[in-house]
């Protein structure tokens, strides 16, 4: 097997490009790294939340999700085929199952709910996600929770609320609290998918379980698919193509994050999407963002940068001797 030195870009980009991962992060703590990840699976989703916006105008959510998850199966057959199918059998087929299953049916609430509330406000709800993984992590993963990491979710949940405060009242007016309460119903979901996750990482490799969850999303996700199927134009295939290489990279990045911290550490992290989400709509939707967009933005920021230090410095700080 080549050492990271020898591994050629032309020859095997995938393994090239996660030495270099390596060969730049591998001097930082744990908890940093995981930091570094945790921030840019939130870029690589954001940038594929923009790209599905796009193609969910002409094709099904329900088709939508389907093809996402089976073009980032697609393009992980080359590694399965090259490493083997035994690489990749799960310890816990159950488990991975279980998984996909809980992240298959809060995608089938997200793209139900989707169309008929503001995109800030499913931003906002989205950002629930977090608490309950904390809560979660508490009561089944035994992680410690310390003052911090409720502080600055905490902080950054106000920051949420002030972005979209004003839009929630103009929503109501609408009559589309049922959708709200649908879009809410996805966070814990997706905490229960992200914890069990993480439960994976004691005993299943980061790729074992991105296959298996490209394969247990793609399978369940099928059957609504078939119902509202219309064939994709050569544009859309490659746009689906593009978002299962996105979908691919950002599950990377979340699953290897699992590895390196507790998981609670990280999630505060994920109201930096708001942010990157503001940014995307600005370049591809010249969208400008609202004085409370900003200042919520300033808001999580801060707490973010001020819980990530604390991280890196507790776990960082050698113990005491007493």
């Amino acid at each position: 097997m080549p050492s990271i030195s020898n591994v050629n870009i032309k020859s095997n980009p995938i393994a090239w490009a996660k030495n270099q991962v390596h060969l730049q992060t591998g001097h930082l703590s744990p908890a940093t790294q995981a930091i570094l990840l945790a921030a840019g699976a939130g870029l690589t989703f954001s940038m594929l939340n923009a790209l599905l916006r796009m193609l969910t105008l002409d094709t099904h959510p329900f088709q939508s999700q389907f093809l996402r998850y089976s073009a980032g199966l697609l393009l992980l057959l080359p590694l399965i085929f090259k490493n083997g199918w035994a690489t990749y059998a799960p310890h816990n087929i159950k488990g991975q199952f279980t998984r996909g299953a809980l992240h298959t049916l809060a995608l089938f609430f997200w793209f139900a709910a989707l169309p008929n509330i503001p995109l800030a406000n499913m931003t906002a709800i989205g950002f629930s996600t977090p608490l309950f993984v904390m809560l979660g992590a508490y009561l089944f993963l035994k992680e410690p929770m310390r003052w911090e990491r409720w502080l600055a979710t905490g902080i950054g949940f106000m920051g949420v609320i002030i972005v979209v405060g004003p839009q929630f009242t103009q929503s109501t007016a609408n009559n589309s609290g049922w959708f709200h309460l649908l879009m809410l119903a996805t966070a814990p979901l997706f905490a229960a998918s992200f914890l069990v996750t993480k439960a994976l990482t004691r005993y299943e490799t980061t790729g074992t379980i991105m296959v298996w969850q490209a394969i247990t999303v793609s399978v369940l996700s099928l059957p609504m698919a078939v119902l509202h199927w219309s064939w994709p134009t050569a544009w859309q295939w490659a746009g689906f193509l593009l978002s299962g290489a996105l979908g691919t990279i950002g599950h990377y990045f979340l699953t290897k994050s699992f590895t390196k911290a507790d998981i609670s550490s990280t999630q505060s992290l994920k109201f930096l999407d708001l942010v990157w989400s503001a940014l995307m709509g600005w370049l591809l939707f010249s969208d400008v963002p609202t004085m409370h967009a900003i200042i919520g933005g300033v808001v999580i920021s801060a707490a973010t940068i001020w819980v990530a230090r604390r991280e890196t410095r507790i776990r960082t700080v050698p113990p005491s001797s007493d």
